[in-house]
């Protein structure tokens, strides 16, 4: 298991969505997600304002992109 899916599989359950973020902040030139959570800047930026639908939403393309 990935650290971005035991990060998930850990927060099930608990209220709010936890961010993907595993303080390693580097973007991608290649693919343009960051190296550490895959987010987009804009995905990352948008955080703080999203709610929990879209945040699970980003959480399953993260996981996604991951794979």
């Amino acid at each position: 298991m990935s650290r971005l899916q035991s990060i998930w599989t850990r927060s099930q359950g608990r209220p709010g969505v936890v961010s993907p973020c595993i303080s390693v902040c580097r973007m991608s030139e290649d693919t343009g997600y960051c190296k550490g959570c895959w987010r987009s800047l804009d995905e990352i930026a948008g955080w703080s304002v999203m709610g929990d639908g879209a945040k699970r939403a980003v959480w399953q393309a993260v996981l996604a992109r991951e794979a």
